[in-house]
């Protein structure tokens, strides 16, 4: 017999109730309040180990697992501020 699991708006009370699946869900709360109570959808827990599900055969590229590697860089010195080595000047042409 499944369980499904209810809550009250007026109470706010959350409670599971064990009930066929041909019952009707349940409308009023022990609080006295009557249709305030609406039954909540609750995941479910299926979990797809192993070889034999698409999910798992057929998915896309798989992830690399192993970081890439990291580049340490470092930055160079500036060079010291000298100044530039005078060019000679340019002689005419003869």
């Amino acid at each position: 017999m499944p369980t499904y699991v209810y809550e009250c708006s007026k109470c706010q009370r959350v409670f599971e109730k064990d009930q066929r699946i041909t019952e009707d869900p349940i409308k009023n709360c022990d609080c006295g309040a009557e249709g305030t109570v609406k039954r909540l959808i609750q995941p479910i827990a299926v979990m797809f180990k192993g070889s034999g599900f698409h999910i798992n055969d057929y998915s896309s590229k798989p992830e690399t697992t192993t970081p890439p590697a990291e580049t340490k860089t470092t930055p160079e010195p500036a060079p010291a501020a000298t100044p530039a080595p005078a060019s000679p000047a340019a002689a005419p042409a003869e």
